[in-house]
C-alpha cells in the first residue's frame, strides 16, 4: 500500500480496497461476536439521502426544516423499539452503544459518583472502565468504578459476594453506588438481575443493563428480559445480535425519559445519523417478524460450536454450564499459544474472530494485545443460514489450524468451499446477497 501518490491514484486505491474487503468476507467465516450482516433493505436505507440531512432534536421539535419524512421514520423507529422490548420509553438517536451508555451516565449521575460494573477481564466493556484504563465511565464522565465480584467457574456475577460488597459500601463506607451496570462484552449467561434487584433498589441504586451484545436475543425471547427482571434502563448497540446498522438505542422507564432525551441531545450528539435511524427501523421490523426463529438458532449454533470445539481438544470455558446461553463462546487458548497470535493464524485462513481477555489474564501478566482467550460469536454465520452441522465443520477448521497446525492454504480452500453455499442474508423480508459490492458511481 502506498503512503504517497496523486489524489486520483489514492482515490482508486480506496475504492479497490472496499471491493477487495467485500470479496474477502464473502469467502470467510465471520465469527466476530460484535458484528452481524444487514439485509439489503437496511443497506438501501444507509445509502439514502437521509445520510446527508440534519434533524437535531426530537421528532416535532427539530432545529432544522426538511424533516417531514425523517420524522415519520424516526417515530416509527421509536414505536417499534418500544414494542419490541416492551419498554415505556425509547430513544433511538444514539450513534453507538458507547454513546448510549454515556448519555445514560449523564442523565442519571454526576461526575464523582460511584458505580459498580464488570471488570474488563470478566466481561466488562471499556465503556464502563476506570479512568486509568481510559474507560468511558471514568475518563469522560468522571465516575468512580468498582467491580462486581465474579465467579469464574460460573462465568457470572457472584450474587452473595455482591450483596456483601454493596452492604459494606453503604453501611461501613457511607458511599452508596449511584447505579450498577449489568451486561457486558464477554457475555455467556444471563446476569442475576432478578436475584439482586430488590436488594439494590432498597438502597436507592438504579439498575442499568448493557444489552449491546444480546439485544437481539432479548428481542427474540431467548435470553433474559431485563426490563421485567428489575432493570430500569437498558442501553444497546443495534448491530450485533440485532440486524441493524451500527448505532445505539436506550430503553427505559418513563420517569427517565426527559433526562435521557436531554442527555442525548444536546448532551452527547448533534445530528444523529438519520440514515442509521432508518436502518434501525427496518431492522426492528425484521426482528419483530423473524427474531424468535433467528435467536433460537443462534443459541443452538453457539452451543453446538462450543461442544464441537470441546470435542476437538480445545478448552471452551463454562463446560459445566453447557458453554453458553448466548451467541458467544470463549476458549482458553493458552494450551496452544496466546490469543493475539492465534487470532492472526486463523485470519490467514479466512476465519475471522478476536482475541479476548479472560479471568486470570491480569494476574498472569497477560495484556489485551495477546491475552489468554479467544471470543467467538455466531450471530453473522447464523444470519447467513448456517446451522448445527456447519458448526461441526467450523470447529474442524479451527482444530486443523490451532491443534494440528496445518498449512493455512489447505484450510483456506476448504473455508472458501463452505462459504460458497452461504451467500445470502436470511431472516428478512427480501433475502439477498450478503456481501455484494454495490457500485453507484
Amino acid at each position: 500500500m502506498s503512503t504517497f501518490g496523486s489524489p486520483e491514484s489514492i482515490y482508486q486505491e480506496i475504492l479497490f480496497a472496499l471491493q477487495k474487503h467485500q470479496k474477502w468476507f464473502s469467502e470467510s467465516i465471520p465469527l466476530i461476536a460484535s458484528e452481524n450482516v444487514p439485509s439489503p433493505a437496511v443497506r438501501e436505507a444507509m445509502v439514502s439521502d437521509f445520510m446527508n440531512r440534519y434533524a437535531e432534536g426530537w421528532p416535532g421539535e427539530r432545529v432544522y426544516a426538511g424533516c417531514t419524512y425523517i420524522d415519520q421514520v424516526e417515530l416509527h423507529c421509536i414505536d417499534l423499539a418500544k414494542r419490541l422490548f416492551r419498554a415505556e420509553f425509547a430513544d433511538v438517536r444514539p450513534i453507538s452503544g458507547v454513546t448510549a451508555n454515556l448519555a445514560v451516565y449523564s442523565a442519571i449521575s454526576e461526575p464523582g459518583d460511584r458505580i459498580v460494573a464488570l471488570a474488563i477481564p470478566n466481561g466488562g466493556h471499556i465503556s464502563v472502565g476506570k479512568k486509568e484504563f481510559s474507560g468511558t465511565a471514568g475518563l469522560v464522565h468522571g465516575l468512580r468504578v468498582d467491580y462486581f465480584p465474579f465467579n469464574k467457574d460460573e462465568m457470572n456475577i457472584d450474587v452473595d459476594e455482591t450483596k456483601k460488597k454493596i452492604t459494606k459500601m453503604v453501611e461501613e463506607e457511607k458511599d452508596t453506588p449511584k447505579f450498577v451496570v449489568f451486561g457486558g462484552s464477554l457475555f455467556l449467561f444471563p446476569h442475576p438481575i432478578r436475584q439482586l434487584a430488590n436488594f439494590l433498589k432498597s438502597y436507592g441504586i438504579t439498575i442499568c443493563y448493557d444489552a449491546a451484545h444480546v439485544a437481539g436475543l432479548i428481542a427474540g425471547n431467548q435470553f433474559q428480559d431485563p426490563l421485567r427482571e428489575g432493570a430500569e434502563v437498558m442501553m444497546m448497540s443495534t448491530h450485533k445480535t440485532l440486524f441493524g446498522p451500527q448505532g445505539g438505542a436506550i430503553l427505559a422507564a418513563e420517569k427517565f425519559s426527559e433526562p435521557i432525551k436531554k442527555a442525548v441531545f444536546p448532551g452527547v450528539t448533534s445530528n444523529h445519523h438519520l440514515h442509521s435511524v432508518a436502518g434501525k427501523a427496518i431492522a426492528f421490523t425484521e426482528m419483530m417478524k423473524f427474531g424468535q426463529e433467528y435467536a433460537t438458532q443462534v443459541v443452538r449454533n453457539a452451543k453446538a460450536l462450543g461442544q464441537a470445539l470441546h470435542d476437538r481438544d480445545l478448552s471452551v470455558m463454562a463446560e459445566n454450564k453447557g458453554f453458553t446461553e448466548s451467541h458467544q463462546i470463549v476458549i482458553d487458548i493458552t494450551k496452544y499459544g496466546l490469543g493475539g497470535d492465534v487470532e492472526k493464524k486463523l485470519e490467514k485462513c479466512n476465519i475471522i474472530l478476536n482475541r479476548q481477555l479472560i479471568p486470570g489474564d491480569t494476574k498472569a501478566g497477560r495484556h489485551y494485545m495477546n491475552p489468554g482467550g479467544l471470543r467467538i460469536g455466531v450471530s453473522e454465520i447464523t444470519r447467513l443460514g448456517m446451522k448445527q452441522s456447519e458448526m461441526e465443520e467450523i470447529a474442524e477448521f479451527i482444530r486443523r489450524v490451532v491443534v494440528k497446525k496445518e498449512d493455512p492454504k489447505s484450510v483456506t480452500n476448504d473455508v472458501i468451499e463452505l462459504r460458497n453455499h452461504f451467500q445470502k442474508v436470511q431472516y428478512c423480508f427480501e433475502p439477498g446477497d450478503a456481501y455484494q459490492y454495490i457500485k453507484i458511481r
